[in-house]
Parts: structure tokens; C-alpha cells; sequence
């Protein structure tokens, strides 16, 4: 402890000594001197080690140490070449010393005009301008040192009497003056070197060489700094004794003294450094004064420092006048002579055109530079000495109504002050200052019209815009930044908001400026101010408000803003106050004050409003004023929800039954707003609702934890006036005439979850169990839109919480009627298009993309549900079904119910398949009802017919059972035998025929399954299938087998699909029992319509199947034949006898069997009619069989014979000739059994 104390209590000015004391053995012999030929990332140096901070030369003047502690120590010196004796060279050659010094300036400054470009000479006149410069430095410091050493203070005179060499060592003060005054007169001034010289300034040369200019220009800054050094030491050495110039007296008359020297010195010296630093303010635009630096290069800034310390050390010894002192003293003289035309004594050279702002940038500047210690060292905590009298001086100047300075002028102005505030104490004066000005001037934009744009930055168009740009100037800025981004008045307001922050004395400011501000504002100052004006006056309050006493000044301004007659404020005056008003409440809510009072007044005034917005629905203009000023409410009360964090401050208030009036007025994006509103506030209370709910569970006993207690009666508030004010409106929009907006969807949603979390509070009609109801009125009501459907379940399928509610209260079927939804949101997918044939708009197009985009979402999430998930597991559907479009992945979902239910074995499992398979379509006719009755869109027939034709086809053993029978009888009723169809005279609309004859074959194959497995109802459903087909054959037959265009043939794609066998033949045999009854029926001897393409319609079938089945033979064979008979159209010829090829061929494949029998029966009936009337017909179709078949044709000899003989019995005319000729003929290819038989009948003749 007792060490402790000991270093704090050594004097500072002591520690410095000593570590200057240990420094020395490392310090360089090289003398001191400026350079900015440095690596400035050297170590994080900021001046060269060779500088007078940085060496510590300047530390060791201070202190009154050695200047140069290890050089000068032998007895001899070298200087300018010249061999000296250290310890009386000064005393005895001081004149011709000097003299010398000159002669090498001299030197230096001949070699400037001899500068070249060429490489080799310019490091050779670098190195001699170098070796120049440093003699006459070292002889400088050699001053310095031989004042230190070896001058002794003048003795008191004995006898008068004194050695030569004490003479002339008591005249060496006086000579050293008058040596330095001439040596300041020879250098001149610094601002009036040549431009040559000066341009070295801007000089950046890494490889270290450098133009004689660069060492002339850097010698001058060394001797002006040396000679301030050299004076001040010579002072110190003689104990602050007054030193006068002898013969300077004698030749003139004038008194030149050491302290006279020094201070016209120092003057003129910071008169060159300002006139240097004017020259480089010329080029400084306003918006970039703060990061423009005053010094050309950091030799100046150094300069600068070192004055900065010397003059502030003197002036504590009361030598001279401190360093703001001497700026102020230089820079009024500036200001007086630029408001004069005369010029003042010693100032010549200094000349500016805006002195005020120049002041204001050099000050500024200036102000940093105290951070700096005596070793060039940044110290942040140093004790910085203000000049707040001048800059008050300034600043009242920049506020002169008289001087009319510019706003591109003023911020620059501010800018700097703030940036004096940072460095230097409390200043209540210059608020003081700004705020008169400010007050009188608060109806101004404060806008700089270059700035174009970038100028409007300050409009808020929010309140948390209005109070996030406020509260930028409560903390730290980028100041450099605040020209372009804020105005003059803002920048005051930053400087009013640092000073608001600080005590003085214990006082808070706020208690000293309070009167002054409130006292501004009467009724009158009130009307007066304008819209700009009134935003200009919540800046100031809402600043206020966020960092002192905030109810005190809230409480002000609602008082001072009832002094507004109601008649003078306009709707954007409004809209503005309100946004103010929301400002204020959202300061309320950072710091935790509960906003009741506050937000009631804001509430009635917006359902007064909103009464009137109800009632304007038809003034357009009216409307857009209304609404200008709901939207500011509507945002407003947002970020008031957004920003709260425990929603515990009464934010329910803000919910008011405004909003009741409010929604059905609205139109398009108004109601977009408000429901966008609506689904933050839902959201943002569930979430908080959760984090308390959580807070609560986990027994918080931290100081807060009486927050969540209170805040979950807010939340019931704020639940309870959600419901009340925002759901009825919700309610009557599910089944509006036009498809609901998305966000109606969402919102549902969320009310479905707040209905999870906060049950109690939902509306009496949805209770006892209001998530269920709001399913069964979102999700599940086939009345509702299928967009805000799909949507609505898209939010809730996933959510395990809602899952876990439903399984809670045993409610089995949320997972079927959510299948079933989605169901009806595919089907209906093309529901809200045109039926006529126009093309879609853009517009149609986009909503048309968004709802499949929303379908493929619900539809990966329907895949996600257990009960699909185990179906698709047991029919070995893979995952990925989901990832295609929702049409596919339905009909994927419908294959795999049917394939489960056929992989299931008991009756109990069969019989819930069937339940939960009905209760998944549920009334899937009325969902495509719309199209059927609209005959339209083209797309949502091909989808309804499809879809169903895959439920027929791949459910049919689902739909044979007695319970979905029902549903099939229907399905056939509505989409394949509606009274349209059944009238055959009548056309159907191409969409609907085109999208049934794409799907026919789907039910046919569906049909014909049903037909082979039901037990109770197989004649009728036969009946069914035979009207279906006998009602679209005739409907997709061409006119003729060759016609252009035409389509396949539905029934053919049916009979030619993958089916099992038993269906396939009743198919086969249905179809072609059809065909043999409506369509191969001869009227007489007319044939029916279209009996080519008939005909080649079984030949397709024939050859397709490739097999022959005995309802072929029965059903179509003796029609065929009796086109061969009766028809003699070439077309009908050919068919006919390919057809009868591919049956004799069929038959002969299975030869001995009942095909064979049935085939001879056939053939003998046929023979049996047609044999007496068209003989030579059936002779030439019996020879065409025989070619394919000789025995079966051989088998019918005793048929034919026995008709020809029948033929000729029943003529009359005895044997008829021709006939037995054409007999014999066919005969003749039978072989032995037809000679046999033509031998019979020769005999018979012969006889």
C-alpha cells in the first residue's frame, strides 16, 4: 500500500524525468527534425521517430532536461564544416555561426532551381540537400544545448570589470536574439515560399528520395519550430528574465525582447499555418469539411501539437498567451479584415473568403489535436481545454438572421460544433443560442437543393421512422456522415440530445432549458406552424421524450397540440399528428409505460374516422383523404404490437370497434393492409402468448416474473378484441361471389391457432370447441372457396398441436375430411376460370400459377399425414409421388387406395376401407358439379372425367361393394348418361365430348370389373354398361374407316388395355352384343349407317386381341356373312371377308373345340338362308373359307347339298343347272371328299 502511494504522489512532471532518464541510452544521435517520410503502419506510429514528439524533444524542453543528452559531449564540434570548440564556440562567433546558417539556406535554395528528373542527379541533389538541411539542424540543436550547458545567467557586476570573454558571454542573450529576430526575417514567412516549394507538400515518395524542394520546405518548419525552442529554453535558463536586443534598439528605436520575439514569432506562425490551411479550404466542399483534415501533410499536424503543448505549457506559468488565445486573436483578425477592404498589419498574406466557416473547419480540427501527449501518443483520457467562448462567437454569427448564412453553410457549421461537443465539456450557452434561432425558423425545410433527392431523407413516412431518426441523434453518429443524411436541424437536435445526457453539477440540463423550450410554444406559435413546422416540432419532443422525463412531456404536447383549431387541420396534418402519436406511444412501450391513456384518445379519433370512411364508400376523393389517414393508424398500431415485448401495456386498447366499420369498407390492397395488420398482431400475440405461457411453467422467480401474470390478462384482452372486432368480417368473406383474397386464408389460420392457444376467448357460437368449428368453416365446408380452403390447410396440416387437440378430444376423422378437402381443392382447381374458348388474361394466368404452386405445397403436406402415409405404404407407393403435380398425385393417391383395399383380407377390414375411402371422396359429384352444369372450362372437364374415370377403374372393387354402389349409379348417372347424352339427335359441346372420350375407356374397364364381381346387382349393372357403350359407339364412330382426323375409337382402347380376362370378355362380349343389335341390324335389304367403319371396328378388335371368342362368333359372324351377301360396296367386301378370315383362323387354332362347333353352326344357318336365293355369293365366300379351312368347309358338303336340293324342291323347275355348276366349282377345292361329292351329283343327273 504504502508503494501504492508513493507513485501516485510523485509529481508527473518528475515520472516524466525519470523515464526520459532511462530513455537516453536508446535515443539516436540524429537530431531532431519534421518528416512525413515514414511508414506510417511502422509500429502504428503516427509521426516519424525522428519527430519532435516522438524522439522526445519536445518533452525534454518542457521539462527542462538536456535537449540533447548524448551529443555534443566532446570538446570539439563540428559545424558547417568547421571544427568548434563546444563550450565557447556560441560566445565567441554567434554572428558568423548564423551567418553561416544563412549561407546553407542559401546554398539549399540554389539547389532548388536545380532540380532534375533525371534519376541519378536527383539522388545525388537529394543527398546534398539532405547533408544541408542536416547541418543546419545540428547546429540549431546545438543552440539549444549550449544555452542548456554552458550559458550562465548574467553576474552581478563588482567593480565593473569583467574578463573579454565574460563580456561577450553576458551579450550572448541579447546577440541570440537578434540572431534568431534576423533569422525569422531571412526564412520569411511560410505561406510566401515559392510555389515550387510549397507544391512539395503533396510529395509522396516511398523510395525515400527526395527533390531539394522537400528539404528547403521542411528546413523552414524546423527553424520556425527551433527558434520558438531555442527561446523558450533561453527563457527557462534565465530564469524567465526579459532579454533585450541591444542594437536592435540602438538602430531603431523599437524594443525587441526574448518575449516580444516569441510572441510576434508564434503569431506569425500560426498565421502561415492558417493561411496554409485557408489555401487547403478552398478545395473543401461543406459536405466534406470533417473528413477534409487542415494539415497538407503530417509534418503541419505536428506543428501544430507542438504549439498546441508549448504555448498551453507557458500560459500555466503566465509567460505568453495560451494557444486558443492566439487562434481567437488570429482568426477575429481575419474576420476583420475580410469585412474591410484595408488589410491588417501582419496579416497580409492571410485572406478568406467565408472566414465563418473556415473557423468553424479549423476549430474542428484543431479540437483533436489535444488529445495528443508531449510523446505524439493518442491519449483519449487527456484533459482537453475548450474554447466554448469563441465557438459561442461562431456560432451566434452562423445563426445571424443578418448574416443569412446558407443551409449547405449551417450544417457544416453544426456538424462542427457537435464535433466540439464530443471533445470538450458541458456547454449549455450554445443550446441556448440554437434554440432561438431554431424556435423562430421551425416552419423551414432546412433542404439543400443541390442535394436533390438524397435531401428528403428526413420525411418519415412511419412513426418508427418519425422516432428511429429521432433517436439517431440520441446516440453515438458517424458525424462526418450527418451532412447527407440529415438537416441543420437535426444536427442541433444531436448536440441538444449530448448535452441533455450530461449533469452539471449534479443538475440535469434538462431542469435549466425546459422553461426556455416550453415557454417558445403558445397558442399562436401553434397555428402558426405549418405542416413542415409541426413535424419539425415532434422531432424536438419525440428527442425529449426519449431521454428525459417523457409522461411530463408527453403530457405537454398533447396540451400544446389542442391549441390546433380543428378547422385549420388538414388530412396530412392529421395523418402527421397521428404519426407523432404513435412516435409517442412507442416510446411508451421501450420503456415498459402502460399506453391506455394514451391509446384511447388515438383509438376514438381513428372509429370516428373510420365511421366516416363506412359511409363515403361512393367520394372517391374522400375516400383516399379517409384512407391516408386509417393506413397511419393501421401502421402505427403495428409497430406498436411489433415493438412490445410482453404485450402487456394495454396495446388491446388499440383494437377498438373502429375496425368493425372499417373492413367492409374496404377495398383491394385497403383490405390487403388491414388484414396484413391483423395477421401480425395474431402472430405476434401467439408468440408472446407462448414465451409467458413458457415463463409461467417453468416458475420463474426472477424480479420480472410478476410480468407475465399480468401480461397474460392482456393477452385475454387483446384475444377477446380480436375475435370481437375482426372475426365476423372474417366469417362473411368464406363464400364471398369472387375467390378470397390469400391473406383471408392466412388470417383464418391464425385465428384456428389463437383458437388453439387462448380457447376461452373465441366468439359463444364457435363453442364449446372452437378449433373444430373453425375447421369445419375454413377447411371442411365444400361451399368455401377451394384457394382459401387449400391455403387454409396448408398453415394446419403440419401443426402437431392441432393434430394432438383433435386426438384429444377423439375427433378420428380430421385426417379423412382433410384428404377430402384437398380432393375438392384439385378437382376445383379450374373452377374460377372462363367455360367460352377466349384466352386466359396475364392476370389469369398469374392467380392460376399461385394456386398450383399452393396445391403442390398442400399436396406434399396431404402425403405427409399418417393415414395416407400408411395406404401409400401398404400399396408400395414410393415417397416421392408427392413431388408431382397435384392431378397426378391424386390419381396416384386413388390407385393406392384401391391397391390396399385388394390387398386386404378379412371382411371387418374390407368394410372400413369402403367407409374411409367414401368418407375421403365424400360428395365428389357436387364438387364438379359447376363444370357439368357450366359445360366448362375445357381443362375442368378433362380433369373431372379423368380423375373419376381413374376412381372407377382402380376403386372398382371398392365401388362393387353394396355401400358405395350408390356413388357408382350416380357417377354413371351424372358424367356418362346425363339427359343430354341419352338424346342421341342432339350435339354435345366439343369440351365435354372430347374430355369423355379421353376417359371413356377408364369407366368401361372400371364398369366391366364391377359387372364380374357383384352378387346382387349383375343384371343391372350389365344393363349399365351396355347403355354406356350403346350410347358413345355410335357417338366417336367415324362416318368412314378412312376418315381424316378421327381418333381412335374409346371402346377400342378399352378392349386392347392390360385387363384380367373375365373382364375383358364381358367388355368384349357387352360391346359386341351392342354392336349386333343397334348397329349390323339391315332394314330389309339395306344395310345400317356407317357399316364400314362398324365392321372395321370388330376387325380391329380381332386383330388386337388376337384370339377369337365364341361371342364373336355368335354375336358377329352372321351379320358379317350377311354383309357379304347383301352389300357389294367394295369397302364393306374387304372388311367384311378379313373379318371372317381372322375368325376361321381363330377357330382353326383351336380346332375340335366348342369355337370349331359353334363356327359350323354359324356357317350351316348361314347356308341354310342364303343358299336358294344368292347362291353363287355364298359358293364364292364357302371357296374363300376353303382356302383358309378345307376340312371345316368339307365338314358342310352335306349342309350345302342338302340346300341346293331344298332350293330346287321348293323352285319347281327340277335341277337347276347353274347352281350345281357353281356348286361343282367350289368342289373342286375340296379334294377327294368334293369329287366324291361331284361324282354324287353327277349321278343324280345322269339317273
Amino acid at each position: 500500500m504504502e508503494d501504492d502511494f508513493g507513485a501516485s504522489s510523485t509529481p508527473p512532471f518528475l515520472t516524466e524525468s525519470l523515464e526520459l532518464a532511462m530513455e537516453v541510452e536508446n535515443e539516436s544521435s540524429r537530431p531532431s527534425c519534421f518528416s512525413c517520410a515514414f511508414d506510417n503502419q511502422n509500429g502504428g506510429r503516427r509521426f516519424s521517430a525522428e519527430s519532435y514528439l516522438a524522439s522526445g524533444s519536445l518533452k525534454r524542453v518542457l521539462l527542462r532536461l538536456d535537449p540533447s543528452p548524448n551529443d555534443y559531449e566532446e570538446n570539439t564540434v563540428e559545424l558547417f564544416g568547421f571544427q568548434w570548440v563546444t563550450e565557447t564556440a556560441l560566445v565567441e562567433s554567434c554572428g558568423f555561426l548564423f551567418g553561416l546558417l544563412r549561407q546553407q539556406i542559401h546554398t539549399l535554395e540554389n539547389l532548388v532551381q536545380m532540380s532534375s528528373s533525371d534519376f541519378g542527379q536527383a539522388a545525388r541533389l537529394h543527398s546534398e540537400a539532405e547533408s544541408i538541411r542536416h547541418q543546419c539542424l545540428k547546429f540549431l540543436h546545438y543552440v539549444k544545448v549550449f544555452i542548456f550547458r554552458y550559458l550562465e545567467p548574467p553576474k552581478v557586476e563588482n567593480d565593473g570589470m569583467l574578463h573579454p570573454y565574460e563580456e561577450l558571454e553576458a551579450q550572448l542573450p541579447s546577440v541570440l536574439v537578434e540572431e534568431l529576430h534576423a533569422l525569422t526575417v531571412h526564412t520569411g514567412h511560410l505561406c510566401e515560399l515559392p510555389s515550387n516549394v510549397l507544391a512539395a507538400f503533396t510529395i509522396q515518395n516511398q523510395a525515400k528520395v527526395f527533390p531539394p524542394s522537400w528539404h528547403l520546405l521542411h528546413l523552414h518548419l524546423d527553424i520556425n519550430w527551433l527558434v520558438l525552442e531555442v527561446l523558450h529554453v533561453l527563457g527557462e535558463k534565465l530564469m524567465r528574465q526579459v532579454v533585450y536586443a541591444n542594437h536592435f534598439i540602438n538602430l531603431t528605436g523599437e524594443n525587441l525582447t526574448s518575449i516580444s520575439l516569441f510572441e510576434k514569432h508564434c503569431g506569425n506562425l500560426i498565421s502561415d499555418l492558417i493561411s496554409l490551411a485557408i489555401n487547403k479550404y478552398t478545395k473543401v466542399r461543406p459536405s466534406e469539411a470533417l473528413t477534409s483534415s487542415h494539415y497538407p501533410c503530417t509534418c503541419i499536424k505536428e506543428l501544430w501539437i507542438l504549439l498546441i503543448q508549448l504555448l498551453d505549457h507557458r500560459n500555466k506559468g503566465s509567460h505568453t498567451e495560451g494557444f486558443w488565445s492566439l487562434m481567437n486573436t488570429t482568426l477575429k483578425n481575419i474576420f476583420e479584415q475580410s469585412s474591410t477592404s484595408e488589410s491588417v498589419s501582419g496579416f497580409e498574406a492571410v485572406q478568406c473568403k467565408d472566414p465563418l466557416s473556415f473557423s468553424w473547419w479549423i476549430m474542428s480540427h484543431l479540437a483533436p489535436l489535444y488529445q495528443f501527449d508531449r510523446n505524439g501518443n493518442l491519449d483519449e483520457k487527456k484533459q482537453k481545454e475548450s474554447n466554448w467562448k469563441f465557438v459561442e462567437e461562431l456560432l451566434k454569427k452562423s445563426t445571424d438572421a443578418q448574416t443569412g448564412v446558407l443551409e449547405e453553410h449551417l450544417r457544416m457549421h453544426l456538424q462542427c460544433c457537435l464535433t466540439l461537443c464530443s471533445f470538450w465539456d458541458f456547454n449549455l450557452s450554445i443550446v441556448t443560442i440554437l434554440w432561438d434561432y431554431y424556435s423562430k425558423n421551425l416552419n423551414s425545410c432546412f433542404t439543400v437543393p443541390w442535394l436533390g433527392l438524397k435531401d428528403l431523407a428526413n420525411v418519415s413516412k412511419t412513426s418508427l421512422s418519425m422516432l428511429e431518426l429521432v433517436k439517431r441523434c440520441c446516440c453515438e453518429q458517424q458525424i462526418p456522415s450527418l451532412y447527407k443524411s440529415s438537416n441543420s436541424y437535426f444536427i442541433f437536435l444531436s448536440i441538444l440530445a449530448r448535452i441533455m445526457k450530461e449533469e452539471n453539477n449534479g443538475v440535469h440540463p434538462w431542469k435549466q432549458i425546459k422553461g426556455r423550450i416550453y415557454s417558445k410554444f403558445h397558442r399562436k406559435r401553434m397555428q402558426e406552424l405549418t405542416e413542415v413546422g409541426l413535424q419539425n416540432f415532434f422531432n424536438l419532443f419525440l428527442m425529449l421524450a426519449v431521454i428525459v422525463e417523457t409522461e411530463d412531456i408527453v403530457s405537454r404536447v398533447l396540451d400544446l397540440l389542442d391549441f390546433l383549431t380543428p378547422s385549420s387541420i388538414t388530412m396530412s396534418r392529421r395523418a402527421l399528428i397521428w404519426r407523432g402519436h404513435f412516435a409517442f406511444l412507442l416510446i411508451y412501450v421501450e420503456k415498459s409505460m402502460d399506453i391506455s391513456a394514451l391509446a384511447e384518445k388515438i383509438s376514438n379519433a381513428f372509429r370516428e374516422k373510420a365511421k366516416e370512411f363506412l359511409v363515403t364508400k361512393n367520394d372517391y376523393t374522400q375516400r383516399q383523404n379517409l384512407w391516408t389517414l386509417l393506413s397511419t393508424y393501421i401502421d402505427g398500431a403495428q409497430e406498436v404490437f411489433e415493438t412490445s415485448c410482453y404485450l402487456s401495456l394495454s396495446e388491446e386498447k388499440l383494437l377498438n370497434d373502429g375496425f368493425t366499420m372499417l373492413l367492409p369498407a374496404c377495398r383491394g390492397a385497403e383490405l390487403s393492409m388491414v388484414l396484413n395488420f391483423l395477421q401480425v398482431v395474431l402472430a405476434r400475440l401467439r408468440s408472446v402468448h407462448e414465451r409467458v405461457s413458457q415463463g409461467l411453467q417453468l416458475g420463474n422467480t426472477a424480479p420480472d416474473a410478476q410480468i407475465p401474470l399480468v401480461a397474460k390478462e392482456h393477452h385475454l384482452a387483446v384475444a377477446s378484441a380480436l375475435w370481437r372486432n375482426f372475426f365476423p368480417y372474417l366469417k362473411s368473406q368464406r363464400m364471398s361471389q369472387t375467390p378470397p383474397s390469400p391473406q383471408l386464408a392466412d388470417t383464418a389460420a391464425g385465428f384456428t391457432l389463437l383458437a388453439l392457444d387462448i380457447p376461452s376467448k373465441a366468439l359463444s357460437d364457435l363453442q364449446p370447441q372452437p378449433v373444430l368449428s373453425m375447421m369445419r368453416l375454413f377447411g371442411w365446408d365444400d361451399m368455401v372457396w377451394p384457394q382459401l380452403v387449400s391455403r387454409y390447410l396448408s398453415h394446419l396440416i403440419q401443426n402437431s398441436s392441432l393434430c394432438e387437440a383433435f386426438s384429444s378430444m377423439g375427433y378420428t376423422s380430421y385426417e379423412a375430411l382433410t384428404v377430402r378437402s384437398w380432393f375438392r381443392c384439385v378437382l376445383q382447381m379450374f373452377l374460377d376460370q372462363p367455360s367460352g374458348a377466349l384466352a386466359k388474361t396475364d392476370a389469369e394466368r398469374t392467380v392460376g400459377k399461385a394456386y398450383m404452386e399452393q396445391l403442390t405445397e398442400m399436396t406434399r403436406l396431404i402425403f405427409k399425414l399418417s393415414e395416407v402415409e400408411n395406404i401409400l405404404l401398404k400399396a408400395n407407393v414410393g415417397q416421392s409421388v408427392f413431388k408431382q403435380d397435384p392431378e397426378n398425385a391424386l390419381v396416384q393417391f386413388i390407385k393406392a387406395v384401391g391397391r390396399t383395399y385388394s390387398g386386404l383380407q378379412t371382411l371387418p377390414e374390407k368394410s372400413a376401407m369402403v367407409a374411409k375411402t367414401l368418407e375421403y371422396l365424400g360428395d365428389v359429384l357436387k364438387y364438379v358439379k359447376p363444370y357439368l352444369k357450366a359445360k366448362g372450362p375445357p381443362e375442368g372437364l378433362q380433369l373431372t372425367y379423368w380423375v373419376i374415370g381413374c376412381l372407377v377403374k382402380f376403386c372398382a372393387p371398392i365401388l362393387a361393394t353394396s355401400k358405395a354402389q350408390q356413388l357408382l349409379f350416380r357417377i354413371v348417372d351424372c358424367l356418362l348418361l346425363p339427359h343430354s347424352v341419352l338424346q342421341q339427335d342432339k350435339e354435345l359441346p366439343v369440351a365435354l365430348l372430347s374430355a369423355i372420350q379421353e376417359s371413356l375407356p377408364l369407366y368401361l374397364q372400371g364398369l366391366s370389373f364391377i359387372c364380374c364381381q357383384s352378387q346382387t346387382q349383375g343384371a343391372y349393372l350389365n344393363q349399365l354398361l351396355g347403355s354406356v357403350i350403346r350410347h358413345y359407339f355410335g357417338r366417336f364412330l367415324p362416318s368412314s374407316p378412312t376418315a381424316p382426323g378421327a381418333r381412335q375409337h374409346p371402346l377400342l382402347t378399352a378392349l386392347g388395355s392390360s385387363i384380367t380376362a373375365p373382364q375383358l370378355l364381358r367388355l368384349r362380349k357387352t360391346t359386341l352384343h351392342v354392336i349386333s343389335e343397334n348397329y349390323l341390324q339391315f332394314k330389309g335389304n339395306a344395310p345400317p349407317p356407317r357399316l364400314a367403319s362398324v365392321l372395321a371396328f370388330i376387325l380391329e378388335v380381332l386383330q388386337r386381341t388376337q384370339s377369337t371368342e365364341l361371342c364373336d362368333i355368335n354375336l358377329v359372324l352372321p351379320a358379317v356373312l350377311k354383309c357379304l351377301v347383301l352389300v357389294n360396296e367394295l369397302q364393306v367386301k374387304k372388311i367384311s371377308t378379313d373379318i371372317v378370315q381372322y375368325m376361321v383362323e381363330g377357330c382353326q387354332a383351336g380346332s375340335g373345340g366348342e369355337h370349331a362347333t359353334q363356327l359350323t353352326s354359324v356357317f350351316r344357318q348361314f347356308i341354310q338362308d342364303y343358299t336358294a336365293v344368292y347362291d353363287h355369293r355364298v359358293f364364292s365366300i364357302l371357296e374363300t373359307v376353303a382356302v383358309l379351312d378345307r376340312a371345316f368347309v368339307t365338314s358342310l358338303i352335306p349342309t350345302i347339298t342338302q340346300s341346293l336340293k331344298d332350293s330346287e324342291h321348293k323352285q319347281g323347275l327340277g335341277r337347276n343347272a347353274a347352281q350345281r355348276e357353281a356348286y361343282k366349282r367350289l368342289l373342286s377345292y375340296l379334294a377327294e371328299a368334293g369329287r366324291n361329292e361331284i361324282q354324287k351329283l353327277e349321278n343324280e343327273t345322269d339317273q
